[in-house]
């Protein structure tokens, strides 16, 4: 049994090819909670990556990905 444990290494991000995926923010109508999602261009599905509590996430969230704010669309 040990007290302290070994520090893992962060988890690789995950690639998504621009061509099939398009960047959204999943708002929920209720509470207003952001999340950073990929949504399949054909089948509308959406892969969650990251949640959006401040404009610093937000901009966390294009620089990961290679993506312009501006252009990110909001889904409810």
């Amino acid at each position: 049994m040990s007290l302290f444990k070994k520090k893992t290494p962060p988890a690789p991000v995950p690639s998504f090819p621009l061509e099939e995926y398009e960047p959204v923010i999943r708002s929920s109508i209720c509470t207003g909670e952001k999340t950073a999602c990929m949504r399949n261009r054909e089948t509308g599905k959406l892969h969650e990556l990251m949640l959006i509590r401040d404009h610093e996430d937000l901009e966390r969230f294009g620089s990961m990905y290679n993506v312009e704010i501006e252009h990110v669309r909001t889904v409810y």
